[in-house]
C-alpha cells in the first residue's frame, strides 16, 4: 500500500494545471457532470486526507464526518460559502481559498457585463442576426451615457476597488460601502464611503462585490430596489443569493429599475424557463467571472498548493481559518 496521502478532487481539472500532485498523492478524481462529492467518491471519503473542491461542492458537518482522516479542504474559487468553514476549524481542518488571482478578471467582465447591459448590446446584436436592422434610426437601441454617472461598489475589496479602478477611466462618480472605511483606496480611486441607501438612491448603476455571509444574503430586496432610480442597473458580480431573485423579477417587470446583468443567480444554475431569461432588460452569464485560461491557471496551481501546505502540517498560502495553526502552535 503507497505511503502518499489520498487526495479527492471532486471534478477533473487539466493536468498541466495540478501537475504537482500526481507524484506526491494519490488522487482520486470525481465526475464532470455531477454536482457535490459524486456518490461514487463514497469508498474513498474514510481514507482520504485532502480534498480539493469546486464551489459547488457542499462540505458540511455530515461529509466531514464521514472523513475522519481528513486534514486539508482546498477550495477551488475565492468564496467558502459552499464550506462550513466553523464546523472545519472545530475539527482542526484548515480550509484555502484562492483569493487574489481573479480579481482582474472578474473586474473585467463586471465592465463586460454593465456596458452591455446599459449599451442593450446583446439585444442590438440580436436584431441585426435577425434582420431587424433596417434603415439608421436615431431613436432605436438607444442605452444610457456611463461618462458623469455615478457607480456604486457594495463590497469594497480587492475586486471592488479593481472596479472603481476601471471606472475613473469612464469619468464616473464612486461611492461605495465596506464594513470599514478604506482611507487608501478613498484617496486613490477618488471613492467615497457612504449608507447603502444613500448608495442605491444615487447611483446609475450598482456593483454588487460582496461575499456571501449570513448578513449579506438577501442583501437586496424590494425594499433596497425601491431605492434605486427607475433609470439605474444592478450587476451583481457577488453571489445569487445576495439579491432577492423574486423581488428583482418584480422590480424589472414595474420598471423600479432599467435593467440587470447577472453573472450569478440564484438557483444556480437558473433554469432555462425562469422569467428572468424572458426580459429584454436582463443580462444573465452562467457565473464566468473568473473564466479566462490564465485566472482559471492560477486558481488551480494555488488550490494544489494550499492543499500541499495543509497535507506537510504547514500553514496554507491562503487559510480563510488561520486560527488553525495558531491553536496548534499554541498547544
Amino acid at each position: 500500500m503507497s505511503d502518499k496521502p489520498l487526495v479527492i478532487l471532486t471534478h477533473p481539472l487539466p493536468a498541466a494545471w495540478i501537475a504537482p500532485l500526481p507524484e506526491r498523492v494519490r488522487l482520486v478524481v470525481g465526475p464532470a457532470d455531477v454536482a457535490g462529492v459524486a456518490p461514487e467518491l463514497e469508498p474513498y471519503l474514510a481514507e482520504a486526507e485532502g480534498l480539493l473542491t469546486w464551489l459547488t461542492d457542499r462540505v458540511d458537518a455530515a461529509l466531514l464526518a464521514r472523513m475522519p482522516r481528513l486534514r486539508v479542504v482546498s477550495n477551488y474559487a475565492v468564496g467558502v460559502d459552499n464550506i462550513d468553514v466553523a464546523e472545519c476549524t472545530r475539527r482542526g481542518i484548515p480550509v484555502g481559498h484562492t483569493p487574489g488571482v481573479l480579481t482582474d478578471a472578474v473586474a473585467d467582465l463586471t465592465w463586460a457585463l454593465l456596458l452591455a447591459v446599459a449599451r442593450g448590446v446583446f439585444t442590438a446584436a440580436e436584431d441585426a442576426r435577425a434582420g431587424r436592422w433596417g434603415l439608421w434610426s436615431a431613436t432605436r437601441w438607444l442605452g444610457a451615457d456611463l461618462a458623469g454617472r455615478t457607480l456604486g461598489i457594495v463590497g469594497f475589496g480587492a475586486i471592488g476597488q479593481a472596479v472603481a479602478r476601471r471606472a475613473r477611466g469612464f469619468g464616473m462618480r464612486v461611492l461605495y460601502t465596506s464594513r470599514s472605511p478604506k482611507p487608501q483606496a478613498e484617496i486613490a480611486l477618488a471613492a467615497r464611503r457612504v449608507p447603502l441607501a444613500q448608495l442605491l438612491q444615487e447611483s446609475d448603476f450598482v456593483s454588487l462585490h460582496v461575499p456571501l455571509t449570513p448578513a449579506t444574503r438577501g442583501l437586496i430586496r424590494e425594499a433596497e430596489l425601491r431605492r434605486m432610480k427607475p433609470s439605474a442597473y444592478l450587476v451583481n458580480m457577488a453571489r445569487g443569493p445576495v439579491v432577492d431573485t423574486d423581488a428583482l423579477v418584480h422590480a424589472l417587470r414595474q420598471g423600479w429599475i432599467a435593467g440587470a446583468a447577472l453573472d450569478v443567480t440564484d438557483p444556480e444554475p437558473l433554469p432555462p424557463s425562469h422569467p428572468l431569461y424572458h426580459l429584454p432588460n436582463v443580462i444573465i452569464t452562467p457565473h464566468i467571472g473568473s473564466a479566462t485560461y490564465g485566472t482559471r491557471e492560477r486558481m488551480a496551481r494555488l488550490a494544489v498548493a494550499n492543499l500541499l501546505a495543509g497535507l506537510e502540517g504547514r500553514p496554507l498560502p491562503h487559510a480563510v481559518n488561520p486560527e488553525v495553526f495558531r491553536g496548534a502552535r499554541a498547544a
